[in-house]
């Protein structure tokens, strides 16, 4: 697979890569089970500046990521590339707000104050969000919003019908952003969001993987039918489908469960037979889906990030898919690559 392929995404025809860069592990945001150990700021800006000289023309961030640090990281990394040479998405949903009690320095690497992350989705925090993510990034527009976890508080979905999206819409109609969706870890409210209105990609995370295929049956034809693209976050699920099942391993940044754990064990257990490391073929799987317009791993070090490059570009014989379906690890309506 060509990971410098590009996808058109929305009436703008923004050029989405097939491979992107996430951007939680550059942020030093913790998760539960300290997921993303913290990349320094250093190290997170080489990162990003590597991506970009490899070829990679896709980043993605948020608000939520560090309390600002990814956003702030990336103005950093990719201040001396032309802004109209890469697409990059942000989030709204959640405004940061001065840390009560704080440090109010910005005498740190990212030139941040200390931070709290508020939920909100109305109108004039959709607004405000964006104003500051552009002064975090320093730049002078945004490619793609996501409406960013509206699952987390009971009125969230409401306020995102109500006020973000219309708000999302108009912003897109005067072109001050190119495209619009989602971003979540479930598929139900955004099947949802879809039906209702004219969205162009959705941020899917770890709902459709090579170990969980809950998005496929459904949500995946809907986007088909709506020409709505799917990004699909965290291909490894968090964890589970990257590193050693002899360890701990996390899946939805939870330890992983034991029938998780067996299942992805014969996932490896194949692409072992077949010469093929289990990451290529979590990444490459995703691809092959007609909906899916991108894949969007995160990166800790320079290393990992130039891995995830040559693990899409890697050949896979067609005979691993068959495998996988002869177990019934993967279902018989899920896209593979061709040959």
């Amino acid at each position: 697979m060509n990971p410098f392929e590009t996808v058109p995404v929305g009436p703008y025809n923004l050029p989405v890569m097939r491979l992107g860069l996430g951007g939680a592990p550059l942020s030093g945001m913790v998760l539960a089970g300290g997921l993303y150990g913290g990349s320094a700021h250093e190290e997170a800006v080489r990162i990003i500046k590597r991506g970009y000289r490899l070829g990679i023309r896709y980043f993605d961030t948020a608000p939520l990521y560090g309390e600002g640090r990814s956003e702030a990281r990336y103005r950093d990394g990719l201040a001396d590339f032309p802004r109209d040479s890469y697409v990059i998405s942000t989030k709204v949903g959640r405004v940061l707000d001065p840390t009560p009690g704080g440090n109010p320095s910005t005498d740190n690497p990212d030139r941040l104050p200390e931070l709290i992350p508020v939920n909100s989705w109305t109108r004039s925090d959709v607004q405000r969000s964006i104003e500051d993510s552009l002064e975090r990034l320093n730049m002078d527009h945004i490619d793609i919003v996501y409406v960013h976890d509206p699952d987390q508080e009971p009125f969230g979905e409401q306020q995102a019908n109500d006020e973000a999206f219309p708000a999302l819409i108009e912003m897109r109609e005067q072109g001050t952003i190119k495209a619009i969706g989602c971003g979540m870890n479930i598929w139900e409210m955004p099947a949802r969001f879809v039906r209702r209105f004219d969205l162009d990609i959705i941020l899917l995370a770890g709902r459709y993987t090579l170990l969980d295929h809950s998005g496929l049956s459904e949500f995946l034809p809907l986007c088909v039918e709506r020409n709505v693209k799917v990004a699909i976050g965290g291909p490894y699920n968090s964890g589970i489908l990257a590193r050693d099942l002899n360890g701990p391993v996390s899946f939805d940044y939870e330890p992983a469960p034991a029938e998780l754990i067996d299942r992805a064990r014969r996932l490896n257990t194949i692409c072992d037979h077949h010469g093929v490391d289990l990451k290529s073929a979590a990444l490459q799987f995703v691809l092959a889906h007609p909906a899916v317009a991108t894949v969007i791993p995160g990166a800790q070090t320079v290393g990992e990030l130039e891995q995830n490059i040559y693990l899409v570009e890697k050949h896979i014989p067609s005979s691993l898919w068959q495998d996988l379906r002869r177990e019934n690890l993967i279902p018989d309506e899920a896209p593979t690559p061709s040959e």
